[in-house]
């Protein structure tokens, strides 16, 4: 068979090629608690970044996005949806590496890591090398995005949930103080009530509700 050339007669081996690499920003946010992420000790440099790898001879990448979770953070059972490719030369100081970047989003609860792993708040998970920031940074604005137009579209919250919980839940992914009267009349357009309460302290017991369908994210 003759090896391939292209117009001007080269060989694919003849052109450089980026190292590729797979970047994961699994993202939670645990009950009254602030938006978080994943982050694992390298074992060489000691410092913390997200879990990823270089892609193996014949791999998928999705098979190394599950491989770096399940080797470097003790991480099974997700499924990371590719995010964005970053692809600036100059971005990792190793040398010419390639990032796609993987999101998942997923209940604290749900979230086991082994010993060289943790789940820190975004606003201290800064300083990270490898271009990681930015990575960290365009997940959690995807993030965002999608909790701007429906309630808790990832299933991070125990459902049935109350009106308040599902607002502290928004607050904790936007970053940002909400309206309760304003939140809940762009939000109940969107819930079923369950019919049942829960007492949320004195006073009158709270309505529960559950998304009336979760979006296609």
């Amino acid at each position: 068979m003759t090896s391939y050339r292209d117009a001007s007669g080269k060989r694919l081996s003849d052109y450089p090629r980026p190292s590729v690499a797979v970047d994961t920003a699994v993202l939670t946010a645990p009950v009254g608690g602030p938006l978080s992420v994943l982050q694992v000790r390298d074992a060489v440099d000691g410092d913390w970044r997200l879990p990823g790898t270089f892609v193996h001879q014949g791999e998928r990448l999705a098979d190394a996005v599950l491989r770096s979770l399940r080797d470097k953070a003790g991480v099974t059972g997700l499924a990371p949806r590719q995010l964005h490719v970053f692809d600036d030369p100059e971005r990792d100081d190793r040398g010419w590496v390639l990032s796609v970047a993987h999101l998942d989003v997923v209940p604290a609860a749900a979230l086991r890591t082994a010993s060289g792993a943790r789940i820190v708040p975004v606003t201290e998970a800064s300083g990270m090398i490898h271009g990681h920031d930015d990575i960290l940074g365009f997940a959690v604005a995807q993030l965002r995005e999608d909790h701007r137009g429906a309630p808790d579209p990832h299933g991070l919250l125990p459902s049935p949930f109350t009106m308040s919980a599902l607002r502290g839940l928004h607050e904790a992914v936007l970053g940002e103080r909400l309206l309760p009267d304003s939140f809940r009349r762009a939000m109940v357009p969107m819930l079923t009530a369950t019919g049942g309460r829960a007492a949320e302290g004195p006073g009158k017991p709270a309505a529960l509700y559950r998304p009336a369908h979760r979006p296609a994210l």
